[in-house]
């Protein structure tokens, strides 16, 4: 039986939480679909192909670096319900990073009204590394933004493309 995971987010940037979550998650299963919301109530930068693409880029990096990834992971825009769309890919796990206390509100309230959509998908939490929980998209568009240096935040290609957007 092949496990299925799904880690959805906006992507909007991705930024090394991001790509930490992938990695270590695609330790955990045996297909990783990175999910890229289509839609929400956040007003995205990047359109959701910038999003797909610039995630697709770092998810070959992944493959191609880490030797303790066996999952196949692929990179999948997504619209509508989470759950919807997890019971079209099969999904059985749904994986969340979290960052602080904060993330936990949020995503506990996420997780029962899930459950209650669909009880047979588990939804799964890492904690973000210590060196990437302090990382959010939000905060990384901020900073770019204002002119601060967001190298050590997200990967060169994502500032490279930031900075694009911004000037």
């Amino acid at each position: 039986m092949t496990h299925i995971a799904i880690y959805p987010g906006t992507f909007d940037p991705v930024t090394r939480g991001h790509i930490d979550i992938i990695a270590r998650a695609a330790t955990i299963t045996d297909r990783l679909i990175v999910s890229v919301a289509a839609d929400g109530d956040k007003s995205a930068m990047f359109s959701l192909d910038e999003r797909v693409n610039l995630l697709k880029h770092h998810i070959d990096q992944i493959k191609d670096h880490n030797g303790g990834v066996s999952a196949e992971i692929t990179v999948q825009p997504f619209s509508g319900l989470l759950m919807h769309f997890a019971e079209q890919q099969q999904a059985k796990m749904i994986i969340r990073g979290l960052r602080a206390v904060t993330d936990f509100d949020y995503e506990f309230q996420m997780t029962g009204m899930n459950r209650r959509l669909n009880p047979n998908i588990e939804t799964v939490f890492l904690m973000a590394s210590e060196t990437n929980q302090f990382i959010s998209s939000r905060m990384v568009k901020e900073i770019a933004r204002l002119g601060g240096d967001v190298s050590s935040f997200v990967p060169a290609q994502v500032r490279d493309a930031l900075l694009k957007k911004l000037n």
